[in-house]
């Protein structure tokens, strides 16, 4: 289980998931919960939470990164089980609402075929538990007044309401809008707006974190998105010229 502590004793703690991650933010009496994973994970990650301490008086609030089915299938259970309220970006409370939030495109010619044949059909196998945010997100929210020296950030790409939560300005959680699964790539296999992801990635790397978290794979450094942002500049750079 991972586990990592910024310089003013935020924890932050792996709560469940393999290739959907789920993570808490500790202040050492509170906890934030970031996404909820996938409904056949429940059980796991209820376990979980309730073994390393969280019940329905210290769990403050759900992040949701963006309401893709994997984030947000296990959604209304967390606010049902600890009474936890829901955070989400103004242009996805509907989506939650609805409990069906439309899959992204494609950002390689595999997943943009993909998704082009198979998307619009695919789309009613994803619907979840519908369920009512309860903090709506616009481009920035504090969370000191939560406990926690942390802020949530609007961070457009992945869908036009992807959000991005900045800990202790030492750790970031990405959601979506970079990935830890594949060696040697960082560029999500879907997103909505490509040019929107890399904005992100430049507005990430600005709040000078250490270290970025997405929910699908393993926590990744600076230099290596650094690395990564420098070589699609480039590349951009040489198309240009």
């Amino acid at each position: 289980m991972n586990k990592f502590t910024t310089k003013n004793n935020l924890k932050i703690i792996h709560a469940g998931g393999i290739f959907f991650n789920s993570y808490l933010i500790y202040n050492g009496e509170k906890y934030l919960l970031v996404d909820a994973g996938r409904k056949y994970a429940w059980k796991r990650l209820c376990r979980n939470l309730e073994a390393i301490g969280v019940n329905e008086d210290n769990l403050v609030a759900l992040i949701l990164t963006h309401t893709h089915f994997d984030h947000a299938e296990n959604a209304a259970r967390i606010k049902k089980r600890f009474g936890a309220k829901i955070m989400v970006h103004e242009f996805e409370a509907e989506y939650l609402e609805k409990g069906d939030s439309p899959l992204p495109a494609g950002t390689v010619l595999f997943t943009r075929l993909l998704m082009k044949l198979f998307g619009k059909k695919a789309q009613p196998m994803f619907s979840y538990q519908p369920v009512k945010c309860d903090i709506i997100v616009s481009d920035r929210l504090d969370l000191n007044p939560f406990g926690f020296n942390a802020c949530i950030l609007h961070t457009p790409g992945h869908t036009k309401g992807s959000l991005s939560i900045i800990v202790d300005d030492e750790i970031a959680f990405t959601g979506d809008n970079m990935v830890g699964v594949f060696k040697g790539r960082m560029f999500p296999p879907f997103g909505d707006d490509m040019p929107g992801i890399i904005r992100t990635w430049k507005r990430l790397l600005d709040t000078g974190c250490s270290l970025f978290i997405p929910v699908h794979g393993s926590p990744k450094a600076r230099s290596i998105l650094q690395k990564h942002y420098d070589k699609i500049q480039q590349k951009s750079v040489e198309g240009i010229s």
